[in-house]
């Protein structure tokens, strides 16, 4: 039998969980990267039972629950004052593990390591053509049984094939940065809980609290675009302390890897044209509020690979996996995209049932996983 082969543009999440599930099933695989080292980018990262479900799939997820974070209270606070919070258990029926994005990359990576999987840096993909090449920019064409554009959202291997449909920004965004967790400098609190911290009606200025391990805390600095102060980079600490003082001790440590992402919704007018699928924020960027971007992304990646695993025929494998898993990724994009815009009319409060459905969804290929999550004691 002829070994299939993929290209893959893009050594992120997603780009990672396909060429781990397409090897698995006897595919050879080579990776393209277009930074100069195979790493993650960002500060932190939310992963809830889908995404976890699909690292036990893969064999990463012991590394990652290693490295990770467990909160088991989300908590709202608007000027001191505590207006909502709700708890993550196994009662809940999900986890709430934050990490670095590092710690994540990291043990997917190692995992990819292992396999007998081609990585090629500081080659970036411009563009592909449906009967399956990839090009890159240094002007070479590679061809595949299937290419994966993976190449995040501003993918060229999409834009390349027309398939963008929509693209939505909204007056949102925030910026990403770590800080020392610095908790007995903060004084006595549930400092490990993930908290949001809210000044209304002063200003439209928010700061995510996130632990991602014992020394390492993620900071989301939620601000609009217009306004020009608090979206300033480098990182204007005379706008944010005023608002935040409770936080002074890790706002004046950040790290000084930092930049400003609006709030995006995107979506296409099919996941695939010819032999070249669409993955991840380059198939389905969504906006950040339930911290679904990279567990469906992981989820759609490994139910790529068991769709065209050993498809006769390519076009209608990948079909019938767009059918599947479009539905799901949809109204996660659209429940995320309304969380965001309604949350203050609704006392803060986000976490609502139809807003944990995509978390607790069975991702495909993990159906033979047992239950994840710690039963009650």
């Amino acid at each position: 039998m002829v070994r299939r082969h993929a290209e893959i543009a893009g050594g992120g999440f997603a780009g990672l969980v396909a060429a781990i599930a397409l090897a698995e099933r006897g595919w050879s695989v080579r990776v393209h990267e277009k930074g100069a080292a195979l790493r993650a980018f960002g500060a932190g990262i939310f992963i809830w039972e889908n995404g976890l479900r699909v690292l036990a799939a893969i064999g990463a997820y012991d590394d990652v629950l290693r490295g990770a974070h467990r909160s088991d209270f989300y908590e709202v606070r608007d000027r001191g004052r505590v207006v909502e919070r709700q708890r993550f258990d196994a009662t809940t029926g999900s986890r709430m593990l934050t990490m670095t994005r590092q710690t994540l990359y990291d043990a997917i990576l190692a995992v990819a390591r292992r396999r007998d999987i081609e990585f090629v840096v500081n080659s970036e993909a411009v563009g592909a053509s449906p009967d399956g090449v990839l090009e890159t920019r240094d002007g070479r064409r590679w061809r595949a049984d299937l290419v994966v554009g993976a190449d995040g959202v501003g993918s060229k291997v999409r834009d390349s094939l027309g398939l963008q449909k929509e693209r939505t920004a909204t007056t949102l965004g925030l910026i990403r940065v770590l800080a020392p967790r610095c908790k007995a400098e903060l004084g006595p609190g549930n400092w490990d809980e993930v908290i949001d911290f809210w000044n209304l009606p002063r200003r439209s200025l928010r700061i995510l609290y996130v632990p991602c391990n014992e020394t390492e805390l993620y900071l989301a600095l939620m601000a609009p675009s217009y306004d020009e102060e608090a979206t300033a980079l480098p990182l204007r600490q005379d706008i944010w302390l005023p608002d935040f003082p409770e936080l002074e001790p890790v706002i004046t440590r950040v790290s000084s890897d930092h930049r400003y992402d609006p709030y995006e919704t995107g979506k296409l007018t099919r996941w695939s044209a010819g032999r070249v699928a669409i993955i991840g924020d380059a198939a389905h960027a969504m906006v950040p509020s339930l911290g679904q971007g990279a567990g469906i992304a992981m989820m759609n990646a490994l139910s790529l690979a068991i769709a065209v695993a050993d498809a006769r025929s390519l076009a209608d494998a990948l079909a019938a996996w767009e059918a599947e898993e479009r539905p799901r990724t949809e109204y996660a994009q659209d429940c995320s995209a309304a969380v965001a815009r309604d949350r203050v009319a609704h006392g803060g409060r986000m976490w609502t049932e139809a807003a944990l459905r995509p978390s607790r969804v069975i991702p495909t290929g993990t159906e033979h996983l047992p239950s994840l999550i710690d039963r009650p004691r």
